[in-house]
């Protein structure tokens, strides 16, 4: 099965730094892309096209976008790095919610594992 990277990017595609730089090294992530299927990766959006942070329900648009895309390619699997936690600045609470309806064919960090299965436990 093939494995895509999954990270956080600007909208300008500009993959400078963090997992954006290692998925332009390593995956690639093609430079100007920062939205959706890229090399062998898949582009999440935490940050604009000027390098600041979105607003949450603004990421959450692009992380149900890439679920519905990881739903449709059961083929393929996501590892999906832990977006818009690092540069972006947010919380692990702030974003591993967003991955609540994720399928099985992505591959969550631990820590979000935990979060969103004791979401699942308190029926959230």
């Amino acid at each position: 099965m093939k494995k895509l990277f999954v990270f956080g990017s600007n909208l300008r595609g500009v993959h400078g730094a963090g997992a954006a730089r290692f998925a332009f090294d390593n995956h690639n992530a093609k430079w100007g892309c920062g939205i959706g299927r890229t090399g062998d990766c898949y582009a999440i959006p935490t940050k604009d096209d000027n390098i600041k942070t979105l607003p949450l329900n603004v990421i959450k648009n692009y992380v149900d976008e890439f679920v519905l895309y990881a739903k449709e390619h059961p083929e393929l699997m996501f590892e999906v790095t832990k977006i818009g936690c690092g540069l972006a600045g947010y919380k692990n609470k702030d974003i591993a919610p967003m991955f609540l309806d994720a399928p099985e064919n992505c591959l969550l960090d631990d820590e979000w594992v935990k979060i969103i299965d004791e979401l699942k436990i308190n029926g959230n």
